[in-house]
This record gives structure tokens, C-alpha cells and sequence, in this order.
């Protein structure tokens, strides 16, 4: 990472990399990712035998995975970041979406507790408020994690017909970006910016927001982020943004 004037800008220490490498942080955030997702549309099928069925696999599959560690604390950690990042990812589509619950994922994750000690689940507390106490503490998981759902949310809000409903994962998807800015007062405009980047390489490379109410939510989305951030937090983000972006299409240019 570079800051807006070029300058280095060197990561903290993460203090649970330890215990958890950070392709393996990045993969424990792909296997909440794929968790939830697949709940998620099995429930809005209202296939309740798949949903069952689905919850038990996955559980079990959770299980296996944080067995494989070498020792308490890193089983308590991979623990920590699945059920962190499923978590997450049902609090965003609450949010999102007006839902008030999403049943199978509030039973995985009852069923991935229950099972734990008194030890385990000691050991699991302790790592869960690990993965919170430090910004750059298991930052590679975070990252993947916010990037991935930052990107799911876009394009659910770029996919919409409706523009009430656009409109409201705009306020959500906006918001959470402001929050992070300010949750992580280091990191957090840096993954805010990963994210506009993101957006906009989407937007020139796949041709994505192609819709009226597409282009009008999604520059919406930057003018808030503009208008509802300080001034010394947003220059640097976007511009930030903008290096990423010029960056590639550098590269495209010189690939031609």
C-alpha cells in the first residue's frame, strides 16, 4: 500500500499471523463468504430440507477445518474468524436488504458453538475479541472479508430494477463505508478506497453500471462518500482510488 502522495506506508504488525498465516486469514473469509451465500439462496428458495441438509454439511466441513490446526489457540482463531465473517456478512444483508433475521444463519452459527467446552469456548471468546482489539490484527482476513462483501453489495445495488430497493443498498452499502473509516482510523479509508478502486476498474473493464439507475446510484455513492467524510480523510481516499485506476490502465496500455 502507498499513501496519496506516494510515500511507503508499512503495515503494523498483525499479531495473530501467528496463528493464522494470512492466505489462510484469507481463506477462512472466502470459506464465510461461500457459507453464507449458500444459505442465503437456499432460504429464498424455501427449500427447508437443502437448508438443513446444508447447515449440517457446512458445519461439519467448519469442524474439520478448525480441527486441522496445530494447537488451542489457532483452532479458537479459525473458529473466530468463520463465524466473524458469517457474521458480518448477515449483519451487511440485514442492513441491506430490511431483513430483520436470517434463521439458517443465526442455527449455523448456534450449531458452530454449541458444541465447544468450557475451554473451547473460553479459548473461542478470547480470539473472537482478538480479531477486534487491533486494526491490523488479522488484517488480511479483514480485508478479504470487506472487500468481498463492499463488492457483493455493488453489484446487487448496480443489478437492481427496482429503485426504491437500489436506492436503500446505496444508503446501506454508503454507510458501511463510512463506518469503516471510522472504525479503523489507519486502515479504514485504505480499504474504503480498495473498494472505489475496485468499483471503478469493474466499471471500465466490464462495462458494469450500464443501467440509467446503475450510473445514477453509483456516482451517488461517491458524492456521499465525498460529502459525509472530512475533507483530510476523503482527498486521500479517493485519490487513493484513483492511483489504483491509473495504474491499470497503464498497464493496459503497455500490454497493447
Amino acid at each position: 500500500m502507498t499513501d496519496a502522495n506516494t510515500a511507503p506506508f508499512s503495515l503494523p504488525p498483525d499479531n495473530l499471523a501467528a496463528l493464522a498465516a494470512p492466505d489462510l486469514q484469507r481463506l477462512a473469509a472466502r470459506m464465510a463468504q461461500d457459507a453464507f451465500t449458500r444459505l442465503f439462496r437456499l432460504g429464498v428458495e424455501r427449500d427447508e430440507a437443502a437448508l438443513q441438509s446444508a447447515v449440517a454439511e457446512i458445519e461439519r466441513l467448519s469442524r474439520n477445518w478448525v480441527r486441522a490446526a496445530e494447537g488451542d489457540d489457532a483452532r479458537a482463531l479459525r473458529l473466530a474468524m468463520l463465524v466473524t465473517g458469517i457474521d458480518q456478512w448477515g449483519l451487511a444483508w440485514c442492513q441491506a436488504f430490511g431483513l430483520t433475521a436470517i434463521p439458517a444463519v443465526s442455527n449455523l452459527l448456534g450449531a458452530l458453538r454449541n458444541g465447544l467446552d468450557a475451554a473451547e469456548d473460553a479459548g473461542f471468546q478470547q480470539q473472537f475479541a482478538a480479531i477486534d482489539h487491533a486494526e491490523c490484527d488479522a488484517i488480511d482476513f479483514k480485508m478479504e472479508l470487506r472487500r468481498n462483501i463492499h463488492l457483493a453489495l455493488w453489484h446487487a445495488m448496480i443489478a437492481c430494477e427496482d429503485r426504491d430497493e437500489a436506492l436503500a443498498i446505496l444508503a446501506a452499502l454508503g454507510g458501511m463505508l463510512a463506518a469503516l473509516v471510522q472504525q479503523m482510523p489507519t486502515l479504514g479509508w485504505r480499504l474504503a478506497a480498495d473498494a472505489l478502486a475496485t468499483i471503478q476498474l469493474r466499471c471500465l473493464s466490464e462495462a458494469a453500471a450500464s443501467t440509467e439507475l446503475a450510473r445514477e446510484t453509483n456516482a451517488a455513492l461517491f458524492t456521499a462518500l465525498r460529502q459525509n467524510l472530512p475533507r483530510e480523510i476523503s482527498e486521500p481516499m479517493f485519490a487513493h482510488a484513483n492511483q489504483a485506476v491509473i495504474a491499470w490502465q497503464r498497464s493496459r496500455r503497455t500490454m497493447h
